[in-house]
């Protein structure tokens, strides 16, 4: 049968790599692929090469980009002296979509995970320390997940931050904008007290 083809179950294989996507979608996304006109699929394939090949990370920030250093570590304009480290690029997206946010970002690329093999040396934890100890850097804020993983790599931020003198912040977590109250879980309701602001 057509879909036991070792062919087309390595393309599935390939998609299932991707975050949050299982059999069925990768199932469903490699028979689309295949039912593309051949020049539609083709220029896919062209477009993701081209942009593994042209897109880095960044030497300063290690965000993802096509210049070097990217444009908001290159922009005179930002806050050089505030940091917010995030664990993907995709938080800073998320922060920058927001348009509040005028500092730099770092980026982990993950999160500190004893139980992986995840260390400060695989996060290339050196490169932001050695920012904060060479820069004039006021502040650190730190945006990771509120995973027991992204609570420890905070922790551990805030610790090795302190004692380079250097404040460090959490960003709040809480009652999103729209949400109820009553639909909130019970350790997003303690985060929202916890971070309470005077109004």
């Amino acid at each position: 049968m057509f879909i036991q083809s070792p062919i087309v179950e390595r393309l599935i294989e390939s998609f299932r790599r991707l975050p949050g996507v299982g059999r069925k979608s990768a199932e469903r996304y490699a028979l689309h692929l295949l039912s593309m006109p051949p020049e539609q699929a083709f220029d896919f394939s062209a477009a993701m090469r081209e942009a593994r090949e042209g897109i880095t990370w960044c030497p300063v920030c290690r965000n993802l980009t096509d210049t070097t250093p990217c444009v908001v570590c290159a922009d005179d304009r930002r806050d050089q002296s505030l940091i917010c480290v995030v664990e993907q690029p995709t938080g800073a997206m998320a922060i920058e979509k927001g348009g509040a946010y005028r500092g730099v970002y770092h980026v982990l690329h993950g999160v500190l995970n004893p139980l992986e093999g995840i260390g400060p040396d695989e996060l290339q934890l050196e490169l932001l320390f050695n920012r904060v100890k060479g820069g004039n850097i006021s502040e650190v804020i730190v945006a990771t997940n509120t995973t027991a993983e992204g609570e420890a790599t905070a922790l551990y931020l805030a610790r090795r931050m302190g004692a380079l003198g250097v404040q460090v912040s959490r960003i709040a977590h809480g009652v999103p904008m729209g949400g109820g109250v009553e639909y909130a879980d019970a350790m997003t309701l303690a985060h929202a007290l916890e971070g309470r602001s005077r109004i």
